[in-house]
């Protein structure tokens, strides 16, 4: 369920007030991605937010063999950590609020038309994609009392990255609050995570991408600029990732009741929500159904809004923040 996120970060330390010299900037790359997290403190924190990340792969990269994830994958008896079952319950309030359209156990679905961890390189048939159906439905799974993960079929796999990236910008948050940060923003592949005063001295202010086709490079095109904090944002959107078969483009968003990518009127979904967990997870959810339902979904969740982009029009909840 992998996606690229489309968020680009507007407040830097250029511009900002005498308080700039308190705050330190991080930089890097991870998880086939990059990082920039910026923070008020005095003392350099970088070590301790590359352990996080680490922490975080170590856990839930279905990329590494020797992961938690992996593992279970392959059906080891092994214990879950405090990272996965946070990650799993969380999955699981999120598919069933969708219906059933966000679910990680879609992971051999993904991996079959091109987009997962593991790619067969074969166009997939009607047949194929119905004998890997009875493998999805993490609503059909669980944790039991001694850890271990109960799956609803012995083949049923998980892939996480669809919220995984978001989950690591609120472990990386969680890490600098503990150490005494109270302004911060991390952001990692366009996933962020906010809490307390940029250094402008205001909240923060993140541009979002107008959904640009382009497969070949990353464009930065401002749609509208929101001002955020103690909150999660998230965009996903099919225009940046996808590939061509036989039958036609296909994008990589793959539908867990029909096997196939998702085909919707949405071009591109930009979430807030108190997590950024929830953020990237509730954003992939509505790019598997359409704008209407997205909307109808989002509404229904506390604290969660969401700005939808169709080819014709734009839609939001009601307290979903936009600067003019």
């Amino acid at each position: 369920m992998h996606k690229y996120s489309i968020l680009f970060v507007l407040a830097l330390l250029l511009g900002a007030c005498s308080e700039s010299s308190r705050f330190r900037v991080a930089d890097g790359a991870v998880w086939n991605t990059t990082y920039h997290i910026s923070y008020r403190s005095e003392r350099d924190l970088h070590d301790s937010i590359v352990a996080v990340m680490k922490q975080v792969e170590v856990s839930l990269s279905p990329f590494s063999k020797v992961s938690l994830v992996s593992r279970i994958n392959s059906g080891e008896d092994v214990v879950t950590d405090s990272l996965f079952r946070r990650i799993f319950h969380a999955s699981q309030t999120v598919s069933h609020n969708s219906g059933g359209l966000f679910d990680p156990t879609v992971a051999p679905l993904v991996n079959l038309w091109g987009f997962g961890y593991r790619q067969t390189g074969v166009e997939p048939s009607r047949s194929t994609v119905d004998s890997l159906l009875p493998l999805v439905g993490i609503g059909r799974c669980s944790i039991n009392s001694d850890g271990r993960v109960v799956k609803c079929h012995p083949s049923t796999e998980f892939n996480f990255s669809a919220i995984t990236k978001g989950y690591g910008c609120d472990m990386v948050g969680e890490m600098l609050l503990r150490n005494g940060v109270e302004d911060y923003m991390v952001e990692i592949g366009g996933e962020i995570a906010v809490a307390g005063h940029s250094p402008r001295g205001s909240e923060w202010r993140i541009m979002v991408d107008a959904p640009v086709d382009c497969d070949t490079a990353v464009v930065h095109e401002r749609l509208t600029v929101i001002e955020v904090t103690s909150c999660g944002v998230a965009t996903s959107g099919n225009y940046r990732n996808y590939r061509q078969t036989a039958q036609g483009r296909v994008w990589h968003t793959v539908s867990p009741l029909t096997g196939y990518p998702a085909e919707t009127d949405l071009l591109s979904a930009t979430v807030k929500a108190p997590t950024c967990m929830e953020a990237d997870a509730y954003a992939t959810a509505c790019m598997a159904m359409d704008s209407r339902a997205a909307l109808w979904m989002i509404e229904k969740v506390d604290g969660v809004e969401a700005l939808l982009v169709t080819r014709d029009t734009i839609l939001t909840t009601s307290n979903f923040p936009t600067l003019q």
